[in-house]
């Protein structure tokens, strides 16, 4: 059974860290792409950051650019979003995605073939 699965979300006063994890069962993830999503409260789900599966190129979307840093660990099979400077806007549901073609659009993957089922992120004092 193809599987992600996320870890690592909580709760952070504005300027912490955090690292999120996307762990995959039943596929190998450096041949996919793999992208972070979020969602806020009333708003749409929204992409963060994406790495490619040919080279591992990544991409971050403006509102995170130079704060947040995906990568990706082939021995264990898992994706990371270090998170750094977090700020109260930051406050959302965290979700990573597989593109099993392995391809990127900018900061998102090109499809979704499957869906993490989300980690909590909070920024608050």
């Amino acid at each position: 059974q193809l599987q992600l699965v996320e870890s690592g979300g909580g709760l952070v006063q504005p300027g912490g860290s955090l690292r999120l994890s996307c762990a995959a069962s039943g596929f190998t993830l450096r041949n996919s792409a793999i992208g972070w999503f979020r969602q806020a409260p009333g708003k749409e789900r929204e992409g963060v950051s994406c790495i490619s599966s040919r080279d591992g190129s990544t991409y971050h979307a403006d509102s995170v650019k130079g704060r947040f840093t995906i990568s990706r660990d082939n021995a264990k099979n898992t994706v990371y979003l270090q998170m750094v400077n977090l700020k109260p806007e930051d406050t959302a549901v965290y979700y990573c995605a597989a593109d099993l073609i392995g391809f990127c659009s900018g900061y998102v993957p090109l499809t979704i073939n499957y869906w993490g089922q989300g980690t909590q992120v909070t920024v608050s004092s």
